[in-house]
């Protein structure tokens, strides 16, 4: 791992590789006078430059991560009989085994399904909520395993804990915009959370056709990825190069989606990435999704549109978003009915549309 610093605005990250900025967000998260004008002026270069930056001082427990990594492995690890019986749905909800036609992202690619199986969880609830009631759209019970005591109460914990760091660093997101540090609180205050349990095996290095996670951007406001040893994650960076993510003791590595992305007028980048494990072991990650709630309205945020940039898409509910790009990239949803391509009106960088 290199690093080197740069000034933004009075201060100076450390850059991981030369080329992400390492935030740490310890006296931000105690409430330390000018600690959050100091992290949000970080994120905003991050997000104006790279697309993605690597977290320190987020309070999360290694004991934790590495429970649930562990948790991870023993989900994967069962018959796939035991995995099959909570094989994913309509609401991308439990198990996805590896897909055996590529689904239209990777498509329009050339490249072939990507190689690894997923685990989904969403927000638990009980068959009393009036959205399991009236069955909304990724709004669906959880599928627990039924035969790994203890899993669902670590996975749980996990995901509580995420969701809590990820209503406070949301006012950061609001500095780093030029907004009232509340401005997102409301959209966040019950936010659609995704987490990932994914497990990749080896793939052959030498053949450019097949992908471990194709080249892709995250749908939604903020991924986090905690560390991981085995490496495997690639992102593209904004002159063209494919960087391989260095492991930082400790820090997650988040990016935005495409909805950061449109909700700032292509002010903040979602930027692609990919996964290839040519590690010669296994590769489990645990990305971990917070989104705004399906009801939040995805239009120009103020401040990010001007005479000379005007705001370049129409107002669009994020549940219709979320929607439309998961069609695009589970076979699973490929009957299920989805707003259209010209109703959403993606971005060039934004979308499936790579030149690697």
């Amino acid at each position: 791992m290199t690093s080197s610093t740069l000034s933004v605005a009075g201060v100076t990250p450390t850059m991981i590789g030369g080329e992400i900025p390492l935030i740490d967000v310890s006296n931000f998260l105690a409430d330390k006078s000018g600690a959050a004008e100091l992290a949000a002026a970080q994120l905003r270069y991050a997000f104006e430059k790279v697309g993605f930056y690597y977290l320190a001082g987020h309070g999360i427990s290694q004991s934790l991560i590495d429970r649930t990594y562990d948790e991870a492995a023993r989900f994967h690890a069962q018959p796939m009989e035991e995995k099959l019986a909570v094989k994913v749905d309509e609401h991308t909800i439990g198990y996805m085994p590896i897909q055996d036609k590529a689904p239209p992202n990777a498509l329009a690619q050339n490249k072939k399904p990507s190689q690894n199986e997923a685990y989904f969880l969403r927000r638990e609830r009980t068959r009393d909520d009036p959205d399991v009631v009236s069955n909304r759209r990724f709004h669906a019970l959880n599928k627990w395993p039924g035969n790994l005591p203890g899993f669902r109460e670590n996975v749980l914990e996990y995901m509580r804990t995420l969701e809590a760091l990820c209503q406070k660093l949301v006012k950061l997101y609001a500095l780093a915009l030029d907004l009232p540090e509340t401005f997102f609180d409301s959209s966040f205050a019950k936010p659609h959370m995704i987490l990932r349990m994914s497990r990749y095996p080896q793939i052959d290095a030498g053949d450019d056709t097949v992908a471990s996670l194709v080249p892709h951007t995250d749908s939604g406001f903020m991924t986090l990825l905690p560390p991981n040893k085995v490496q495997g994650l690639s992102i593209l960076l904004p002159d063209g190069r494919w960087m391989d993510a260095p492991y930082v003791e400790g820090a997650y590595v988040v990016n935005g989606g495409d909805i950061l992305h449109r909700w700032s007028n292509e002010r903040f980048l979602s930027t692609p990435h990919r996964v290839r494990n040519v590690s010669g072991t296994l590769r489990y990650a645990i990305p971990f999704f917070c989104d705004p709630d399906h009801d939040t309205m995805i239009e120009c945020l103020p401040g990010c549109a001007s005479a000379d940039r005007p705001a370049k898409y129409p107002p669009i509910k994020f549940g219709d978003y979320a929607l439309w790009f998961a069609a695009q990239r589970y076979n699973h949803m490929a009957k299920v009915a989805a707003p259209a391509d010209a109703d959403v009106t993606p971005g060039d960088r934004a979308t499936a549309r790579w030149k690697s």
